[in-house]
């Protein structure tokens, strides 16, 4: 059973994929300070403040509408990184380190999300 939103794995694999984007864009160009580097942290950190958000909701067209909103904010994330990678502003190493960090982080999303459908992550999460 979830005591709080930490408990939940989707949580944990998003808050570290965070902690790596704010590593990753400290070497992005000053110019990219209010720009890219600013849209994807932010994008970044909406996917477990999502999940933590949704996490006390009550029901659950509730909980799965947070969900949803954390699985946009990690689809706007992937094209960051591959864009990221294409201005030369990641290498190779760094950006197969984000996107297998945030295919595992999608992975952990569905799956949480495919719970909460069946009625298993509203047992899990109970009140």
């Amino acid at each position: 059973m979830n005591k709080d939103f930490r408990d939940i794995i989707a949580w944990q694999k998003a808050h570290q994929f965070v902690l790596m984007v704010y590593d990753a864009v400290k070497s992005f160009p000053d110019e990219e300070r209010y720009a890219l580097r600013s849209q994807f942290t932010r994008a970044a950190v909406s996917i477990p403040a999502n999940i933590a958000e949704g996490f006390k909701k009550l029901s659950k067209a509730d909980k799965l509408r947070f969900m949803n909103i954390a699985q946009g904010s990690l689809e706007e994330c992937r094209y960051y990184i591959i864009l990221s990678k294409d201005l030369g502003y990641i290498n190779e190493k760094l950006y197969n380190q984000l996107f297998n960090s945030i295919e595992i982080t999608s992975r952990f999303l569905n799956s949480y999300c495919h719970a909460i459908v069946t009625d298993n992550g509203i047992k899990r999460d109970s009140l």
